[in-house]
Order: C-alpha cells, then structure tokens, then sequence
C-alpha cells in the first residue's frame, strides 16, 4: 500500500469513527436547525447525519425535494413540510410536540435554514415558549460566494432576493448605494442579466462576481465590471441558481482585468487618449496606468 492509500484508509477509519461516536450521542429534546448541501452529497456533515438520524420529525420546504437527502443517507424520521404557506398551522403541532420532549429537525431545500427560506417565525415561537434552539451549521450558498468571489469579505449584506419589476429592484438597490459593505444577493435565471446590468446603472459599475451552480458539476462564476458581466449574462439564459456579490463603494479592488474589460469597450467609442481618461475616472485609478493598460491593448489588437 502506497503512502497515499494508507492515508485515506486512516481518514476513512477516522471518519467512520468520528460519525459512530456522533450517532451514538444521545440527541437532546428541542428545534434543531440543520444545514444541508446546496448541491453536493458530500457536503454533508458528520454531525447534520447524525441529527436527522435520531430526529423524530424532519420539516423540510418541499418532501418531495428532501427525500433525496432523506434516502441518501437512511434516515427513518418522517417527512413533514413547513413552508411560508402552512406555517401558522404547522407552528402549534410543533410546540406541541416539543412539549412532549420530541426532538424536531428543520432543514430546507439546499443550504442553512431561515437564510432566505422560512423559520423565522417558527424560531420565534420556540423560544418565547422556552424551548431549546439548536444550530447544525453547514453548507450556505451566501458564504460559499463570498469567500470566491475576491471581494472584501471583512463585512457584508446579505439582501436576499430583489424584486422582480425593474422599478422596485431599481429602488432597491438605490437604497443599498451607500452602504459600505459587500453585497450579496440572489437571483433567478430568468432576471439575472436584467439585475446586473440595474446594479451597473444604479450603483455605478462596481465590480461583481456572479456564481452559478455552486458545489456543483457545472460550478462558475463571472468575475468583473457590471456593465460588462451583463453583457455576457444577456447573450444566454444560463440554467442554474445565481448569487450576485457586489463590491462595496470605494472598495479599491480593481484589477488590470476589470480595467481591460472596460478599456475594450470604451475603445470602440472614443480615442485610445480619451478611452482611458472615461475609465480612470470611472473606476478611480490612476490615469497613467489606465493609459499603459490600453496602450498594451490597443498593441494586441493591431497584431491580431
């Protein structure tokens, strides 16, 4: 056995310890918030199993949608939905059950619990009657794209998703303009374009990332100007659920690619001089290495 096979049968032996131990330890009475993958089985964790396998009850979004992790991993608690539509009816069987010393898991669709999803008022109820909280953390699509998509994460807003009529996204997103912080927000597919190209008129082009598909096989993200990350969100429809991270005002994160991307297109308007006094003022760099950038530029187009 090569030293690489020895090492994974030490973590295999490892884990399957470490998750013994966690399905052996008594789960207490109480709401346990349990995070599930956003995409990937195997961003599963050891304790998350072992919760829901020793649940009484699992209320999830939608069962038919969970019953795939529910399969996955064998767990025998039944199924039961809590949703923003059956919430007020489903609270009063919950306390109740809590009552009798049940011990009650909510998860939702993909990712944390209340991040987005319903819970809130749920969580509410729970502690005012004086029942136990507890937190699974796990997966969460918010912070798996801030963390890749290279822009401050030092502090940061999440928003949730934005209206759907271009006016109310428009005036929402005025009223976030000046707050200084990362902003990190969904989208649907089908307005994913129309946002990004909203958020480089209302807030001026920041740099943005827009990720795809996390943790999945067909995992990206678009990284750059928001004028210019539009453009390529317009030419498709690309399937799939977005986050959209927007830098905040004044972040100083411009790269020599967000300034070439717009340099590129600025070009085709103006003179090479005047292209690049637009975009130094435009993203608050110097204007000397704004020039150089487009120089460089100007000297690859003429060779190709």
């Amino acid at each position: 056995m090569n030293d690489a096979a020895a090492a994974a049968s030490i973590t295999l032996l490892r884990t399957t310890e470490a998750l013994r131990a966690a399905l052996a330890k008594p789960l207490a009475s109480g709401l346990h918030l349990v995070s599930t993958p956003i995409g990937n089985l195997g961003d599963m964790t050891l304790r998350g199993i072992a919760t829901l396998a020793a649940a009484d009850v699992i209320y999830c979004e939608d069962t038919r949608h969970s019953r795939t992790l529910s399969s996955h991993f064998g767990f025998a608690a039944p199924l039961k939905p809590y949703h923003e539509h059956n919430g007020e009816a489903a609270r009063p069987h919950i306390l109740a059950a809590l009552a009798a010393g049940k011990r009650i898991a909510l998860i939702s669709d993909a990712g944390t619990p209340l991040i987005s999803d319903p819970g809130y008022k749920l969580v509410r109820a729970v502690i005012d009657a004086g029942y136990t909280v507890s937190c699974v953390p796990g997966a969460s699509a918010v912070l798996s794209a801030l963390t890749i998509s290279g822009l401050p994460t030092d502090c940061f807003l999440f928003v949730g998703f934005m209206p759907h009529k271009a006016g109310a996204r428009a005036a929402r997103l005025a009223e976030l303009a000046t707050t200084d912080a990362t902003l990190v927000l969904y989208e649907a597919p089908s307005r994913v374009a129309a946002c990004v190209a909203d958020i480089a008129t209302v807030l001026g082009d920041r740099e943005v990332a827009v990720a795809r598909e996390l943790t999945k096989l067909h995992e990206a993200v678009l990284r750059g100007p928001a004028s210019v990350i539009a453009q390529q969100l317009a030419v498709s429809e690309p399937p799939g659920e977005f986050v959209v991270v927007i830098a905040p005002p004044h972040a100083g994160v411009v790269s020599d690619d967000m300034i070439r991307a717009r340099l590129q297109t600025a070009m085709t308007e103006t003179s090479t001089r005047d292209a690049a006094q637009a975009v130094a003022e435009a993203l608050g760099v110097p204007r000397g290495r704004v020039y150089d950038l487009a120089l460089a530029l100007k000297r690859e187009q003429e060779r190709s």
